[in-house]
């Protein structure tokens, strides 16, 4: 069973920053790569940034230069730090974990709002 804990969102003015952090937990499984997704109302869940068990980073193109992901294998968690957010960027936040044999995990979900 694999478990994954979602803090660090909230309501922030356009313009701030916000943290995402995410701890996961369980066994019997192998990782390939974590991200978080966000899904703002009306609209499909999208990929905001992803990190591979490498290492290698990749963003959506409209958080680029905005946006960081970033792991701590040692404490099991993966973070998003969000600057110079844009009321656009108001969504539920969502961790993901995807393991080597193809299985996607996911987070409750964060609200992230930014207000104008």
């Amino acid at each position: 069973q694999v478990q994954l804990v979602e803090s660090g969102g909230g309501l922030v003015q356009a313009g701030g920053s916000l943290r995402l952090s995410c701890a996961y937990s369980g066994s019997g499984f192998t990782l390939n790569a974590m991200g978080w997704y966000r899904q703002a109302p009306g609209r499909q869940r999208e990929l905001v940034a992803r990190i591979s068990s490498g290492g290698s980073t990749n963003y959506a193109d409209s958080v680029k230069g905005r946006f960081t992901i970033s792991r701590d294998n040692a404490k099991n968690t993966v973070s998003l730090q969000m600057n110079s957010l844009k009321t656009e960027d108001t969504a539920v936040y969502y961790c993901n974990i995807f393991t080597m044999n193809w299985v996607n995990y996911w987070g409750q979900g964060t609200q992230v709002t930014v207000s104008s």
